[in-house]
């Protein structure tokens, strides 16, 4: 049976625009496999690595972003160690993508108050809780009150959570793409020094 290569197979720009494509659809589709990545970052010793929801991407500047709880084990991390990775899986197009990149913690600013206006209730609630996310507890718990947990608050109300909630940004230095085929994988790599960048391919 042949397999129909895409248009992409064997050309890097058509693979870089390919790429931006895919991050714009995990951002606007909440279904798509691109809105979930796993954010990993480094502490000493180990590598901690979690499930981060996109929020933003921007193609001329080479960064994307996600919200995060100020109080969350990360942000120590981030602040010993704030060059951090990115992994994106989509198994129906066969694309992974590992992004390499500095980040940075946005902490009751211009970015997080925007940021924050456009965060719905029911997401709000995530920064309602008054102990830090990774706290001990004593028993199953979610870390809200019963009157959180039930959405029993207005949108007033939960003005509250600003001050737990922050953006992290990720600025790009290097994309690494790996798409699986039947008659032949393809990887290519993407390095973005100031505003130029470097696209080269390599052995998948």
């Amino acid at each position: 049976m042949k397999e129909n290569k895409p248009d992409f197979y064997n050309n890097l720009d058509k693979v870089y625009i390919r790429i931006w494509e895919l991050l714009k659809i995990g951002l606007l589709d909440r279904d798509a496999p691109f809105h979930i990545p796993v954010f990993i970052c480094d502490h000493d010793s180990y590598a901690d690595g979690r499930m981060v929801v996109l929020r933003g991407i921007n193609k001329k500047d080479k960064n994307l972003w996600f919200h995060s709880d100020i109080r969350s084990n990360k942000i120590k991390t981030l602040k010993t160690n704030p060059v951090a990775s990115l992994l994106f899986y989509d198994k129906k197009e066969k694309v992974q993508l590992r992004i390499i990149g500095k980040t940075k913690i946005n902490y009751q600013n211009n970015i997080t108050k925007k940021s924050w206006n456009k965060t719905v209730h029911m997401s709000r609630q995530c920064y309602l809780g008054g102990r830090a996310p990774g706290s001990k507890a004593l028993s199953h718990t979610s870390g809200l009150t019963e009157e959180i947990e039930n959405y029993e608050y207005s949108i007033e109300e939960s003005e509250i959570g600003y001050k737990n909630f922050c953006v992290i940004e990720t600025f790009i230095n290097s994309i690494e793409w790996l798409y699986l085929a039947a008659k032949g994988h393809r990887r290519a790599l993407f390095e973005f020094k100031g505003s130029s960048t470097k696209k080269k391919w390599l052995v998948p």
